[in-house]
């Protein structure tokens, strides 16, 4: 399947790629720099919106579509779980703290790992096995969720459907009311 820019593949994709200029500029800064934490604190936002958009509607995907989806998808979610417990605990964390900096390389090293799987093996497999047409559609609700996700790291919410339905738009809007008070997720910041 070709990519359209709009399909579900595309949109993941980009986010990757996102995350993956960040990191890069993480990595530029010295250790202690207080912008490592910012950028940090950027990186948790996305990944959290990016992470739940998935367990919304791409590994329900993975489960209809892919041949062993249901192991597949249930993998993945375990994979967000661990990183969402690394970054629980580096959410707010001083640059200059002394786990800070084993912690970051942890989560990068986690999400270059989880990135290089989806798109080397499950995304060619849901191109290969999805119509795609539902890969547009999928494109277009993973980007509408993303905006009524939680921003900041809930390890103990549901991660699987129905209950992450219900429960990741009301916990996203308190994360949405923090942010606006603590002035966390504006552009840039």
């Amino acid at each position: 399947m070709a990519s359209t820019g709009n399909d579900v593949i595309s949109v993941l994709t980009k986010d990757h790629r996102e995350v993956e200029e960040m990191f890069a500029r993480i990595e530029q800064l010295p250790p202690g720099d207080p912008q490592r934490r910012q950028l940090a604190e950027r990186v948790i936002r996305e990944l959290v919106r990016h992470a739940e958009a998935e367990e919304v509607y791409v590994y329900p995907a993975f489960r209809r579509f892919l041949p062993d989806g249901d192991a597949i998808a249930d993998r993945e979610i375990d994979e967000h779980s661990a990183a969402e417990l690394s970054m629980k605990q580096l959410h707010g964390m001083a640059a200059d703290d002394p786990g800070f900096e084993p912690l970051l390389a942890l989560l990068m090293a986690t999400v270059r790992e989880h990135v290089a799987e989806e798109e080397g093996d499950y995304f060619p497999l849901l191109a290969a096995h999805a119509p795609a047409a539902d890969l547009v559609t999928l494109g277009r609700a993973v980007t509408t969720v993303k905006k009524v996700v939680p921003t900041r790291p809930h390890p103990s919410s549901p991660d699987r459907p129905p209950l992450n339905l219900i429960v990741g738009p009301a916990v996203g809007l308190v994360d949405r009311l923090r942010d606006l008070v603590t002035g966390q997720g504006r552009r840039g910041r």
